[in-house]
């Protein structure tokens, strides 16, 4: 029997003052009622009340469960209207995490915007070199990168993007443009260690044809903008997301390689623990991100 239920039985049976005047507010007969309560105290190993035909008395043990399970209900109460309530309008701490490139030039400006709307959250934005695990820190709010592979994660695409070959004009000229993804052996390529994976070896897709190259070069960084650098010095073949290369696409200070091959994909996702049910400043946040990214993504073409 569920224990809140035990409580709201004994405390209505006690101010109701007998089994029977119980037993014909709940339509059931005075035997259940006896029975209700002997479960009861069997389940406790203590006699709540001290009862007769007629009326019924509270014993020690029963003073003690009907004061304290009283407090008990109230304060539940109130912490399920606090729940309510914070589903209604977006308050409290909310914690976010993000990677440090797309965290600082993207997120940090969306939750400005979000603060603006939303004074009654607090958001705490922690930046890290890869998306981590949410329950790490008891994120609410992650934003990742391309699949989510975590099915206990419920994820909401936010943004379009995808992940493209660029290099510096001048490289070409000295170095060639490969013409298939087995040509990128010969090439210098700028390697990225942002996550788990094996770094250095790139999967490419057209139609239902397949290739995996693994790929060499002078220089490799965790750090996406420095990878940025050193292709715009022409230090080699960078893979990219297009979030963080397309004004240098548009401006000509990199130029698309291999663009009639698909990488893996890359559109941008808010990432959240599942939950029955979303809390408003969740729910807030996610809505606005995506939003801003409608009006914001810039790269999209």
């Amino acid at each position: 029997m569920d224990r809140i239920a035990d409580l709201e039985f004994f405390i209505h049976l006690v101010k109701q003052g007998s089994l029977a005047a119980l037993a014909r507010e709940m339509h059931v007969t005075p035997p259940a009622i006896t029975a209700r309560l002997a479960q009861l105290e069997k389940r406790l190993g203590v006699r709540l009340l001290n009862r007769t035909t007629r009326r019924i008395s509270v014993t020690h043990e029963g003073e003690i469960y009907l004061a304290t399970g009283e407090r008990l209900l109230v304060e539940l109460q109130e912490l399920e209207q606090t729940v309510s309530s914070s589903r209604a309008v977006p308050k409290g701490l909310l914690r976010v995490n993000a990677t440090f490139g797309f965290g600082r030039r993207h997120i940090a400006p969306a939750i400005c915007a979000f603060a603006r709307r939303y004074p009654l959250v607090e958001v705490q934005l922690e930046l890290t070199d890869r998306a981590i695990n949410l329950a790490d820190k008891a994120y609410d709010i992650g934003i990742w990168f391309g699949s989510v592979p975590d099915s206990r994660l419920v994820a909401r695409r936010i943004a379009g993007n995808h992940r493209l070959l660029c290099a510096a004009p001048a490289y070409l000229r000295q170095a060639g443009t490969p013409q298939s993804p087995r040509d990128l052996s010969t090439h210098q390529c700028i390697v990225l260690r942002e996550s788990d994976s094996v770094f250095g070896t790139w999967h490419f897709t057209r139609g239902s044809k397949q290739e995996t190259v693994k790929v060499r070069g002078a220089l490799s960084t965790n750090d996406g903008e420095t990878g940025v650098q050193w292709a715009l010095e022409g230090f080699g073949i960078l893979m990219r997301s297009e979030w963080d290369v397309r004004a240098h696409l548009d401006a000509g200070r990199l130029v698309p390689v291999l663009d009639d091959w698909d990488l893996p994909g890359a559109d941008i996702f808010a990432v959240y623990p599942e939950r029955a049910n979303l809390s408003a400043k969740v729910g807030a946040f996610i809505d606005f991100l995506t939003q801003w990214f409608a009006q914001q993504a810039r790269w999209e073409n």
